[in-house]
């Protein structure tokens, strides 16, 4: 689900607003959840996660620490079983590497398990308050975000 503080400046960097043609209010677009898709410049859609059916760690509450204000493009290979670090204090990020094990950090976030359908160049999430765990969804953008990282 988009959330509607999640909709905006993502004209940057490759991504960009897709409204329903047909819902106008006084010459300005009216964008909600149902009628918005989110795209990077490649493929016009955010990548879906073939395990989301079978896990739950995408809708954990919260959100964790903000690693980095820019997404990491890496390339990712179809069918491969990932762990995306969903606690932001990996080592080896964007991935998992367990910290989030460590007693006494207390950290209540385990990572998010996915695969992707073809093998090609997408976004992680690095400043980890994505609504489309793992992947970017321009929400690194907002200046909350961006003034935590110098």
């Amino acid at each position: 689900m988009i959330k509607l503080h999640h909709l905006r400046n993502f004209s940057m960097h490759g991504f960009r607003l897709k409204p329903n043609s047909s819902c106008l209010t006084r010459s300005t677009r009216c964008f909600t959840s149902s009628n918005v898709a989110l795209a990077n410049k490649e493929d016009d859609v955010i990548p879906k996660n073939t395990l989301e059916p079978h896990i739950t760690a995408h809708t954990q509450s919260g959100f964790g620490q903000i690693y980095d204000k820019k997404p990491f493009k890496i390339h990712l290979q179809a069918n491969k079983r990932y762990k995306w670090c969903t606690c932001g204090w990996s080592k080896n990020q964007p991935f998992c590497d367990g910290t989030h094990k460590n007693p006494y950090m207390k950290i209540g976030f385990r990572p998010v398990h996915f695969t992707v359908e073809e093998d090609k160049e997408y976004y992680l999430c690095n400043c980890k308050q994505t609504a489309h765990r793992p992947f970017c969804d321009g929400t690194h953008k907002r200046q909350d975000i961006q003034d935590k990282i110098k």
